[in-house]
């Protein structure tokens, strides 16, 4: 399923697809700014949205071999809730 999909399923709930789409974006964009302000959101039996952060690190360079430093930086991460993952499981 993409995002599209995503709006034809509200869409036949909601009725119109305009108010659809408008709706997954909001809850979307809501979202990525409450992450980005460092924020954790969680939907109750669906899952916990968060911020994870991840250290420097050491890599290489696939093309050449060299050794390199990956900056540390934040990314986003998803923990399941319960009804989710007895919902997945069945």
């Amino acid at each position: 399923m993409n995002k599209g999909d995503l709006v034809d399923a509200v869409t036949k709930v909601v009725g119109s697809k305009k108010l659809a789409e408008g709706s997954v974006n909001c809850v979307l964009d809501t979202i990525s700014a409450a992450l980005k302000k460092g924020d954790k959101v969680t939907l109750i039996g669906f899952g916990t949205f968060s911020i994870a952060k991840r250290a420097a690190r050491t890599g290489r360079n696939p093309q050449t071999g060299k050794e390199m430093t990956i900056k540390a930086k934040k990314v986003p991460k998803f923990v399941a809730g319960k009804k989710l993952k007895d919902t997945v499981a069945k």
